[in-house]
């Protein structure tokens, strides 16, 4: 929100037309005064603001009206006037339709930018010769009144808005490490009423307040500085995981009563779990106790092993330097801790049998944050506005643990929402695909791509697709079994939207060699492909030609790729405009010449070579050079008879000696190589001949 970098009107080069200038003043001065939903922010400067305009409207109208000749000074003062009216919708706009919190933060700023306006319209009254146009006597006092107001206007800042602010900063700051030795909670309860204060009421709300600042974050990367990005991240984060959390009985299931009876009372709520005090629990199963610290577990992962450790322990663990099992002493092929969610409910439901108090969660771990019949009124929560990154962090593994725990144990419409929550908080952030595995969604994503429900399996697939951006995660989820189910889901899935993004994961996944040989040795998984190359919508197509490209990279798919029909399709889409996908299939089918099944299936197409003739031409640079290739091949196999086809063609050899002289580095060389090809086949014909 950055108004005051609109420019006023420049004025110097000469005025517009009198009745040009009126109109456009009336025109402006409707627009502001019929804008409507305005925000609860900055309520008495905007309406303040639209009032005096409302009586600007009234002068220009009856000025416009009287239809007589205007003095100079006139003139430049409505000049003047438009420019400030201007700029006021802007800022009003901007009020409206940016950042509610952003807006909240910057109250002073915004405020101050209302303050400068209303001075500016004073400035531009005082060369306004009032005696001399022809108004009635009541638009002459208003507009007196206005001035004497502008003139004498002092800088508002609402206090409620101020006290709003500090509040949610006080909130945001509750569960900071100072606050944390006191066992602070951040008050969920307060945080909704605030945002519902400021016009943040349903999901829907939430979902553009997010939106908005990420675009404002986007904005003010270039001018506003780390320390603004990162308070405008913190506040991302803040939203993200209230949204989460304060809604649940929206998109997920009501508690149930051996929910609420978890940590009912005060004392099992703030119990000190030392481990001096859990010595004293006695008959502890064995199951129970960490095989590292011997105590009653906290919060129950597996690792990659299959063996169970508490969380703090094995981090601790992992964190000095260690890549084997405790226990078994066995490599650990991943880092990723899986909560033990069937574990954790036997410890619980043993605790409450034996009135051993609740085992209170790290914060890291939040699939058993306290619930109330008052909406859950505290939370411990990991947002502190003077830390960022930390608030950050710790706001998506609260997130990310919360509704991984929902995948695991929720119904099917919960599990969809569930599901849905990690695919948007995967789209953005190394980070947020980290913490997503490392709270262990990976396994119950997988699981979910077998469900029939289309929209449980859509956004399974996507929120791996998502996940698999951050290179670790890929080892995850091939580890997890997951190829088998994406290929399912790309040959059969229950939506389109569903296929794409299979193929896009397939892409993904395979940008790692091994993973190359695994979903290739998959019988089903590259025809799969090709069958979306051929019934996918232009995106679709998309995906599943750079999947293929990617595979194909490995000499052994080639001949999949071949054998599963690809190569005829592609010749296909370097015909189709609307696929946009020209440069993509000349890719793969480039690769495929490294085989002598693929070489032999694309000198069969009588329709290829003019087609490549024509990319010569208006091709991208990239399409230029793979089709350059693919006329090399085909002359080095194909002979005379491809090389008399080019030479018969008359916008061949000029198209080559373009490039030649004119084209990338590598068209260069390849235009070169081919025209000395075609000059010694041309020289071989004369010969014969002769």
């Amino acid at each position: 929100m950055d108004v005051a970098l609109v420019p006023p009107l420049m004025v110097s080069t000469g005025f517009l037309p009198t009745g040009s200038l009126l109109q456009s003043l009336i025109h402006i001065c409707n627009e502001v005064c019929s804008m409507e939903k305005l925000p609860v922010l900055q309520a008495r400067n905007i309406s303040t603001m639209i009032r005096r305009i409302k009586l600007l409207t009234s002068l220009f109208e009856e000025i416009q009206e009287s239809n007589g000749p205007l003095p100079p000074s006139s003139i430049l003062c409505l000049t003047e006037l438009f420019s400030v009216i201007r700029r006021a919708k802007f800022l009003i706009q901007d009020c409206k339709d940016g950042s509610f919190l952003w807006g909240l933060m910057q109250t002073e700023l915004v405020s101050n930018q209302f303050y400068v306006l209303v001075k500016e319209l004073g400035r531009a009254l005082d060369i306004l010769p009032l005696s001399l146009l022809k108004v009635t006597a009541d638009i002459r006092e208003q507009i007196e009144l206005l001035h004497r107001q502008a003139k004498r206007v002092e800088l508002f800042i609402d206090l409620k808005d101020l006290e709003r602010r500090e509040e949610l900063l006080v909130l945001m700051g509750s569960n900071s490490e100072k606050n944390k030795k006191n066992k602070g909670f951040i008050d969920l309860v307060k945080v909704k009423d605030i945002l519902c204060s400021i016009g943040l009421r349903n999901t829907m709300d939430y979902e553009e307040e997010t939106l908005k600042l990420e675009a404002e974050a986007h904005k003010q990367a270039g001018s506003g500085g780390l320390i603004v990005v990162s308070n405008i991240n913190n506040l991302i984060s803040l939203v993200s995981y209230c949204k989460s959390i304060i809604f649940i009985d929206d998109e997920f299931e009501k508690p149930s009563k051996e929910d609420l009876k978890v940590q009912s009372t005060p004392s099992n709520r703030y119990y000190d779990h030392s481990s001096s005090s859990q010595s004293l629990i006695p008959n502890v199963p064995d199951e129970f106790r960490c095989p590292i610290s011997l105590d009653l577990m906290k919060d129950p992962v597996i690792v990659a092993s299959g063996h169970t450790y508490d969380r703090n322990s094995i981090a601790q663990w992992i964190n000095s330097g260690h890549q084997t099992c405790p226990k078994s002493g066995q490599k650990l092929i991943h880092m990723a801790l899986i909560p033990n969610y069937a574990l954790k409910s036997l410890m619980q439901q043993w605790c409450e049998e034996n009135n051993v108090p609740q085992v209170q969660s790290s914060p890291s771990s939040s699939s058993d944050l306290e619930r109330s019949n008052s909406k859950r009124d505290l939370y411990e929560h990991a947002v502190d506005h003077i830390s960022v990154v930390k608030a950050a962090v710790d706001a998506v593994k609260l997130t990310a643990e919360f509704l991984v725990g929902k995948l695991a144990t929720g119904s099917p419409d919960i599990q969809r929402q569930a599901a849905y929550e990690l695919r948007l908080l995967a789209k953005t952030g190394m980070d947020n695909r980290r913490i997503i595995a490392e709270a262990g969604a990976i396994p119950f994503l997988v699981t979910l791509l077998r469900s029939h429900e289309p929209r449980i399996q859509e956004n399974a697939v996507t929120a791996l697709l998502n996940l698999s951006i951050y290179n670790n995660n890929k080892i995850l989820i091939m580890a997890a079994g997951a190829i088998d189910s994406i290929v399912n889901v790309l040959e059969s899935g229950n939506t389109m939207e569903a296929r794409e993004n299979a193929a896009a994961a397939i892409f993904s996944l395979s940008m790692i060699d091994d993973c190359k040989v695994t979903i290739g040795k998959r019988p089903r998984a590259i025809p799969a492909l090709v069958g979306l190359l051929k019934e996918g919508t232009p995106a679709g197509k998309k995906d599943a030609a750079i999947a293929l490209f990617n595979l194909a990279v490995y000499n052994a798919n080639k001949v999949s790729v071949v054998f599963a029909g690809a190569v005829p399709l592609l010749i296909e889409l370097l015909m189709d405009d609307k696929a946009g996908i020209t440069d993509d299939a000349l890719a793969v089918l480039a690769l495929l010449l490294g085989c002598s099944e693929g070489l032999e299936e694309i000198g069969k197409s009588r329709i290829l070579v003019p087609i490549l003739i024509d990319l010569l031409r208006f091709g991208s640079p990239k399409g230029k050079e793979n089709s350059l290739t693919l006329l090399l091949g085909l002359c080095k196999d194909g002979g005379e008879e491809v090389a008399r086809r080019l030479l018969m063609n008359p916008r061949s050899i000029p198209s080559l000696q373009g490039l030649a002289a004119d084209g990338s580095l590598k068209a260069r060389r390849k235009a070169d190589a081919l025209l000395r090809l075609l000059n010694r086949c041309c020289f071989q014909s004369q010969n014969q001949i002769g």
